[in-house]
């Protein structure tokens, strides 16, 4: 009997087609909520600048005005003494993101996802707001940004999506379309110069989300792990007419509704203590080695996009190039994630992040130009990373509990992020450390990497007992699919697994 996956996916990609009307509309709105993402996700770059001073910390700070007139670090007086208090102001910022990243995964398995894009844009309008308004320091230290519906939002489209688009949207639509987000950022910090005002300019945009309400269906796959059948079945019909096809008389027959009820979905509430239950290898491999993982690249990647303004010459300019950088590192994210192993694919970027990110600490002073080309060469190995796990996480954890996995994963590596301005931070007692740190931190990861399970070639598990058949260590044999998993993933195939 076919599985539940297979059930679906020949419900929603059988007689709908790859590239309709209905996969567009969907592809776009959901690309369009990344690009809110970018610049507010790292909109802390400008926010906690410390500006140039006049004079010392003896005669008094007086702060530069010629490219900040505001920032966080100017209205706080966070230098001299509180110097090290302008990490911890990017570390609450950061962890407002993975306080918000887990909710919005627990959230979103028990719940619409749909619905969820709609609540969490007003709610992160609000809490700007609140900032803005916020007279006292302690009260603004309080309110922080959240932006996690990008995280629901994620895992929608990769569920909506056949594989070939799947793939698409996971690594090259939405990442793309945060990218372009990123390069807005100095966009609108060189407008603004001002950290309330940059806020308020952020949150302008927000409204585009109201569209995902009305042309965003909720996830037939999701719905039917919910055993809510007739919802799904009617999402899938009114695809099929803004596809102009003429769908089956009957899409779920009996033996659907029946496979339902045999694996014991209905009713059932999945939670982040599911991740740790199995007894299987995948899944005890997976779970605690994700989680160094996430938090390496994450690591890696806020560091390198922090160091932008600490780099030689315009802060603004060096930001554009950081994020210009991740528009080819995506479309190489694609390829590879389309036509290589993924335990390959970590290896190699985390690895060639490591590298280079030692390389930068051997240059001599002179070479400062050399120094920043290998630092982004490191932005673009590990902004590929950053991609190839998200879509390797959606791959590896089945439909009943994917939000919540991603969720969490993202909040495990939102440990990272927190992590990062101090990081950075120890710029102060010596140059060459943060490139050490990290740079050793990613080499050790990519080798751990090649301890995860592989799950290129393997169909979209729907349940626990689907997810514990993917192969784990160096092991090149997958599971044995059905006949109709056969069929769905014959195109998709292109080379056998790799370690």
């Amino acid at each position: 009997m076919a599985s539940l996956h297979s059930s679906v996916r020949l419900a929603t990609t059988a007689f709908l087609g790859k590239w309709g009307r209905f996969q567009q509309q969907v592809f776009f709105l959901l690309c369009l909520r990344s690009i809110p993402t970018g610049y507010i996700g790292l909109s802390v770059v400008f926010l906690a600048d410390t500006p140039q001073n006049r004079s010392g910390c003896l005669d008094g700070w007086e702060y530069d005005q010629s490219v900040y007139t505001s920032t966080v670090v100017s209205e706080w007086d966070l230098v001299c003494d509180d110097q090290w208090k302008k990490p911890l102001t990017s570390s609450v910022f950061f962890f407002g993101i993975l306080i918000g990243s887990f909710i919005s995964g627990q959230l979103s398995d028990r719940s619409w996802r749909k619905d969820f894009q709609v609540v969490n844009a007003t709610l992160s309008k609000c809490l700007i707001c609140l900032i803005v308004l916020k007279k006292e320091r302690s009260q603004q230290k309080c309110v922080t940004i959240n932006d996690s519906g990008f995280v629901a939002a994620f895992v929608l489209g990769t569920e909506i999506f056949g594989p070939h688009v799947r793939k698409i949207f996971s690594t090259l639509g939405s990442n793309l379309v945060f990218a372009v987000g990123y390069m807005l950022l100095p966009l609108f910090a060189f407008i603004t110069r001002d950290w309330k005002m940059l806020l308020v300019a952020l949150t302008l945009p927000i409204p585009l989300y109201l569209p995902l309400w009305w042309y965003v269906p909720e996830s037939p796959r999701w719905l039917l792990s919910q055993g809510r059948v007739e919802e799904a079945e009617a999402i899938i019909r009114e695809a099929a007419k803004k596809n102009k096809i003429e769908p089956p008389s009957l899409i779920f027959t009996q033996n659907i509704c029946d496979l339902i009820g045999s694996q014991n979905i209905r009713g059932v509430s999945f939670t982040l203590w599911m991740l740790h239950r199995t007894e299987k290898v995948s899944t005890v491999i997976f779970t605690p080695n994700n989680y160094p993982h996430r938090i390496c690249i994450a690591i890696a990647y806020f560091a390198v996009s922090l160091n932008t303004v600490n780099l030689h010459g315009n802060s603004y300019l060096n930001c554009f190039l950081s994020a210009t950088v991740e528009l080819p590192a995506y479309v190489l994210s694609w390829i590879m994630f389309r036509r290589c192993s993924r335990r390959l694919c970590l290896f190699s970027t985390l690895f060639t992040t490591g590298l280079f990110l030692l390389f930068v600490q051997l240059m001599p002073a002179n070479l400062t130009y050399v120094a920043i080309a290998f630092e982004m060469i490191a932005k673009f190995a590990v902004t590929i990373a950053f991609s190839i796990v998200y879509g390797y996480t959606v791959e590896v954890y089945p439909t009943v509990l994917r939000t919540t996995a991603l969720g969490t994963s993202s909040m495990i590596a939102r440990i990272g992020s927190i992590l990062s301005p101090y990081i950075i931070y120890l710029r102060s007692y010596s140059l060459s450390l943060p490139y050490i740190l990290i740079g050793c931190f990613s080499v050790l990861c990519a080798l751990l990497s090649l301890l995860l399970p592989e799950t290129y070639g393997m169909p979209l598990p729907d349940t626990i007992s689907q997810m514990q058949r993917f192969p784990g260590w160096c092991q090149k044999t997958p599971y044995a699919l059905t006949h109709t998993e056969e069929k769905e993933n014959a195109a998709e195939m292109r080379s056998p697994v790799v370690c």
